[in-house]
């Protein structure tokens, strides 16, 4: 192909392009017969180029900042919001809107004037979340696009305030229904398989096609929020940790995240890579083929156990099917739920290298004709430990147990903890 019949291809490519689709966006892509044209604000192409055409067509001229420079955050004039607009659509932040509250803060359901129903996350004066958290947060999401993956609306930065404005999802979080003894009635085989298959699926955005590698750090079922029909999208981005294409894993010495859900490298080591978040997924998805929380122990006081080790030893003794949710027995496939026990023991292995790559357990998911891996025991476990959680009446958290003693510092099973570091 000539360098004008390839310009004039390019240029048909680029006329499709219509402020109709990529207005606003963060980037795209049209695909034609011969090539396609992609826009980013990253560099996303590091190959040599067969042809070097004279310069880009005015169309093409796009600029943006490097969002993972994380700049100023009052450069984003888009997102910004007022604190006024925020104030009148919350009823000024009313106890009757509050969503619920975590580490962080408060959650406020708000409608702006135009009828856009939002979700506004109110970070309390002393939260563990500072600036640094709030940038990385801000300037990961409103940079990622993937239907799993909440939307981030704008952002106050006023009146000593830091609020963050995401899409309203009416669900709410996983937590408040698959723990709910009423509500969980509605979590049938196939929303729980919706649930399973959409974080897996947005997890592996984040690991393998965003323009960094991105390891959330605190997968949860409380990060898990549900839409109308029960698609599930990750939140809180406030931990993320962002990756070079070429970088498998990072070392941190302050340990952040939520206990019941790190992985043992992690927790003990303060090693995080993208295989943490699948350890963490592997809890979530035995979490829901249960319906129990991994932070309840089960049996007595005396001989007490976790989840996870629960789950292992009748998987061991091939009686899993007593240990899943009574309301999926009989209303779902066996063997797939037996799938899915297999393939959360698979993310739960201790060494980070046997777990799957998210685009493996995607794949395993999917398909019915893969064979899948035969787990070995999880031997990190948990143990409890006498004494009170200092301002909570719950039981203090259970400490991680292994080979080697852990110095993390964890916490109860909806709150999480943060240390600030450079970043």
């Amino acid at each position: 192909m000539s360098a004008s019949d390839c310009r004039n291809c390019l240029g048909d490519i680029i006329r499709t392009m219509t402020p109709e689709y990529f207005t606003g966006k963060h980037g795209g892509r049209v695909f034609g017969v011969r090539c396609n044209f992609r826009f980013e604000t990253y560099a996303f192409f590091s190959g040599a180029p067969l042809l070097q055409l004279s310069g880009p067509p005015p169309a093409a001229n796009i600029t943006a900042k490097d969002s993972t420079k994380l700049d100023d955050i009052q450069t984003v004039d888009s997102l910004l919001f007022d604190i006024s607009t925020l104030r009148a659509a919350t009823d000024n932040f009313s106890e009757t809107n509050k969503l619920g509250e975590g580490g962080f803060g408060s959650v406020y359901k708000g409608v702006l004037s135009e009828g856009l129903e939002i979700a506004v996350k109110r970070l309390a004066l002393g939260s563990g979340q500072g600036l640094e958290e709030l940038k990385t947060e801000l300037v990961l999401v409103a940079n990622l696009q993937h239907k799993n993956l909440v939307r981030l609306i704008g952002v106050c930065l006023e009146q000593n305030e830091k609020l963050l404005v995401y899409e309203y999802l009416p669900n709410r979080s996983l937590d408040t229904i698959l723990f709910d003894s009423q509500k969980n009635k509605d979590l049938d085989w196939g929303k729980r398989l919706k649930i399973v298959n959409g974080v897996a699926r947005g997890l592996q955005y984040l690991h393998e096609e965003s323009q960094l590698k991105i390891v959330h750090r605190d997968l949860k079922p409380s990060n898990v929020l549900l839409d109308f029909d029960y698609n599930p999208k990750i939140s809180d981005f406030g931990l993320a940790k962002l990756f070079d294409m070429d970088q498998s894993q990072g070392v941190t010495s302050h340990i952040a995240g939520t206990y019941g859900y790190m992985a043992p490298e992690y927790a003990m080591r303060g090693q995080y890579s993208v295989k943490s978040d699948v350890f963490s997924l592997g809890v979530l998805i035995l979490e829901i083929i249960t319906g129990r929380k991994n932070s309840s122990s089960f049996g007595t006081s005396e001989e007490s156990v976790d989840l996870l080790s629960l789950v292992w030893e009748h998987w061991s003794m091939g009686t899993i099917e007593e240990m899943l949710d009574p309301l999926l027995v009989r209303r779902a496939p066996q063997d797939q739920m037996v799938k899915l026990v297999n393939i959360g023991l698979l993310c739960v292995q201790d060494s980070p290298a046997d777990r799957p790559t998210m685009s493996s357990v995607n794949v395993m998911l999917s398909s019915n004709t893969v064979s899948l891996q035969a787990p070995s025991r999880p031997t990190f476990c948990i143990q409890d430990m006498e004494g009170d959680l200092e301002g909570s009446s719950d039981a203090y958290p259970r400490a991680f147990q292994s080979t080697s003693k852990s110095k993390a510092t964890a916490s109860p099973n909806e709150v999480s903890l943060t240390e600030l570091e450079p970043r």
